[in-house]
């Protein structure tokens, strides 16, 4: 009987040690990291092997471990660029926008800060809801061009800090196109309040449009619900000083020439619906 009991001892003692220290064997399944052992350079070479094939989740992981392995190395600081990049790729804007700023806060002077600055611009103009989701929503008042003002705001600071850089032509072109849509997108706004009669608001859309993006084609018809909204509120004075811009600074609008009637106020002959 002893002897049965001191076997059961033994074998509970062997079954606890087994799960306490499973891991291997058939308690358990081997965890062992496959980058173990990996220099710097092995893994900088693979992540940019998994980029290459477009594997991006597989990328990022090393440029982790690069960095929490290889701290103040050389490829520390080229994975924590890249990464940035990868994290776009992967449908992780937030994460990616992050770490270009990381960057740029830890590494002010690196020969690449010009293109982290021109890779936040990418992913903010790039992104769908920050700068075409705000011109595909119905509800004009309620959209939100939070990310294409971001991304004018680091292609500004990419041309104003580095204008030499190979980034700084495309930038300053994606600057006049956001120029371009966020002035449409207050005239879009302003129209959407037009036709439904609230005047004020509409005004202090197409005002806001005239002053922040004034070389923008949009402006000509900022002006001209300017115009319309103030004398749908009877504010003459403003109307007329609108109409006086309107007729200096666009002589051939179409809003100025596309009626033949001489009789009415030309703001008046315009359908609301234009």
């Amino acid at each position: 009987m002893r002897s049965s009991l001191t076997t059961w001892r033994v074998l509970a003692i062997a079954l606890t040690a087994a799960f306490t220290l499973g891991g291997c064997g058939i308690f358990g399944s081997d965890k062992t990291d496959e980058t173990a052992g990996w220099s710097a350079n092995k893994l900088y070479a693979e992540a940019k092997d998994a980029m290459n094939s477009s594997d991006y989740a597989k990328a990022i992981k090393y440029y982790e471990k690069l960095e929490a392995r290889y701290p103040y190395g050389r490829f520390a600081q080229q994975a924590q660029l890249e990464i940035a990049y990868a994290y776009w790729k992967d449908n992780e804007r937030a994460s990616a926008i992050a770490a270009a700023d990381r960057f740029i806060k830890m590494h002010p002077n690196h020969e690449s800060v010009d293109y982290a600055h021109y890779l936040k611009g990418l992913i903010n103009f790039n992104d769908k809801q920050g700068i075409f989701g705000f011109l595909g929503s119905d509800d004009l008042s309620d959209r939100d061009p939070k990310g294409a003002r971001e991304a004018f705001s680091a292609f500004k600071e990419l041309v104003t800090r580095f204008p030499d850089s190979k980034y700084a032509p495309d930038a300053a072109a994606r600057m006049k196109y956001l120029v371009n849509a966020l002035a449409q997108h207050e005239v879009n706004v302003a129209r959407y309040y037009m036709k439904r009669n609230a005047y004020i608001a509409a005004a202090n859309r197409a005002q806001f449009a005239v002053q922040s993006y004034p070389q923008a084609p949009a402006i000509e018809e900022a002006v001209f619900v300017m115009v319309k909204a103030y004398d749908a509120l009877g504010m003459t004075d403003l109307r007329d000083a609108a109409d006086r811009v309107m007729r200096g600074n666009f002589p051939e609008s179409k809003y100025l020439t596309g009626k033949t009637d001489k009789s009415v106020p030309w703001w008046k002959l315009w359908d609301p619906d234009w």
